[in-house]
């Protein structure tokens, strides 16, 4: 077997490495939704209706990044444990076969773009300026989407092997390029025509065929724990089944917050639009807390994956309580941004008296659920890199489609339709007791197993000692 040095996954001090290769992650994280909310500012300066068309857009988007950050979990779980066990020619056909499913990805989604954009906005209205906005954007943005996906293949390989620097290199790059370009496409710079809601989504596939280079090349230059060559290269059946066992829960529980925004805004758009503008604000917003929570946990998952490889459970329980500490902390911060400033983030998107009125109340509602969502995020992350993906999609599918959908029928139905957003954080807590539940079992059946000389069960426990003792 070829000797190669010990990853830094299998030897750095957890607290440290986990830093080390989150903070990169939060820096492009950040980035992402920096750009995003600058270009639904640029947007919302063209019209309320341009917005409303964006916001109606947004579970197409977010459906495409499930497929894109689903795949890239099993991908991330299958090529960080491989590592782990020194199984090297693994890792590479895991990389390859990778890189192969994300392209049948970005296929699939041309062609679904191509014939099925337009009709989508009919669901939701009849206003032949909304749906005009969504077609040209929604359009662009699916049938040019082969960038989006191998940029996330180029990202999720450097992140699987803990290159995360990199990794942010080429979110960053991605980002501050469509940054760059909104304003000139959509409003008409330089000798460039105003594009309106059409030059958003170009800045958009342009700011991610950019990246997708840059990672590409990136990986091959300095990525050395793998090496990628589609020389000779035939899809593996095993190695894709592999990595759908456990990236398809996460697709589908990715896809999930999709649905539910979807069905949200069909439920909200009997009442007002308005509603659907502060939805879409909210989502928009929401970003600068997740993204930097989803850079620990996005960290977290090869990790874990890599020590459960090595079979170390005491990098594994410490990787889980760093997680949560630092998630906890980032939630709590956003949770007094969001309580002390709703009405100057909603300004932000120059929003009207309406939108003020119905968004101030319902941002400080939305975000009571950033703190406790953060052990979901967490306790998710590490069920995906233990090959349980399973139950992280049966956490969504019980958060998402059980309890917020219904709930939020049921109380605009027959209760005050500003009540509405109080469903959210009432779901989280519902959620966190039976994902703290689920995690007790897992730990039991496949942490507790692991080889960890010299140490006792409790003092490698996430779960407090009381409840360890219980035991």
């Amino acid at each position: 077997m070829e000797e190669r040095r010990e990853n830094k996954m299998g030897v750095m001090p957890i607290r440290r490495l986990l830093i080390s290769m989150s903070l990169p992650l939060m820096a492009s994280m950040l980035m992402q939704a920096l750009y995003n909310v600058v270009d639904s500012i640029f947007v919302s300066r063209i019209s309320d209706n341009a917005f409303t068309a964006l916001s109606l857009a947004l579970p197409v988007q977010m459906f495409m990044i499930a497929f894109a950050v689903g795949t890239g979990v099993g991908v991330n779980s299958l090529l960080s444990r491989r590592l782990g066990e020194h199984r090297f020619d693994d890792a590479n056909r895991a990389a390859m076969n990778g890189i192969f499913v994300y392209i049948l990805s970005g296929l699939l989604f041309a062609v679904l773009g191509f014939f099925f954009a337009g009709r989508f906005f009919h669901l939701f209205t009849e206003d032949p300026e909304i749906i005009r906005y969504g077609t040209d954007y929604l359009t662009i943005c699916t049938v040019f989407s082969m960038g989006m996906f191998l940029q996330f293949a180029a990202e999720r390989l450097m992140q699987s092997t803990g290159n995360t620097f990199y990794q942010m290199i080429v979110q960053a790059t991605g980002a501050a390029i469509n940054i760059v370009l909104d304003p000139i496409f959509i409003f008409g710079y330089f000798g460039v025509p105003a594009m309106g809601v059409a030059g958003a989504a170009i800045a958009t596939v342009l700011g991610q065929s950019i990246a997708m280079v840059l990672g590409m090349i990136l990986n091959l230059r300095v990525n050395h724990d793998i090496q990628l060559s589609f020389r000779g290269f035939r899809p593996d059946g095993k190695v894709i089944l592999e990595i759908y066992r456990v990236g398809l829960p996460s697709i589908i529980m990715q896809s999930l917050v999709s649905v539910m925004i979807t069905g949200l805004n069909m439920i909200l758009a009997n009442i007002s639009y308005t509603m659907v503008l502060v939805l879409g604000i909210y989502y928009k917003l929401q970003s600068f807390v997740y993204m930097p929570v989803f850079g620990i946990t996005n960290s977290t998952i090869p990790i874990v994956a890599y020590n459960y490889g090595a079979r170390n459970r005491k990098r594994i329980a410490d990787t889980v309580r760093q997680s949560i500490l630092l998630s906890f902390f980032i939630m709590l911060a956003g949770l007094a941004v969001m309580q002390l400033f709703p009405r100057q983030l909603l300004l932000l998107f120059d929003a009207s008296e309406a939108t003020l009125t119905a968004g101030v109340p319902a941002l400080r509602m939305l975000s009571i659920s950033f703190v406790i969502s953060s052990v979901i995020f967490v306790f998710s992350s590490t069920f995906q890199a233990l090959g349980n993906g399973v139950l992280s999609m049966s956490l969504s599918i019980t958060r998402q489609l059980i309890l917020i959908l219904p709930g939020a029928f049921l109380i605009t139905r027959f209760g005050p339709p500003g009540l509405v957003w109080a469903i959210f954080p009432v779901a989280d807590i519902v959620t966190t007791v039976l994902c703290a539940l689920l995690f007790r079992l897992v730990y039991r059946e496949k942490i507790l197993p692991l080889d960890a000389p010299g140490e006792t069960e409790n003092s490698l426990s996430p779960i407090p000692q009381a409840q360890a003792e219980s035991r």
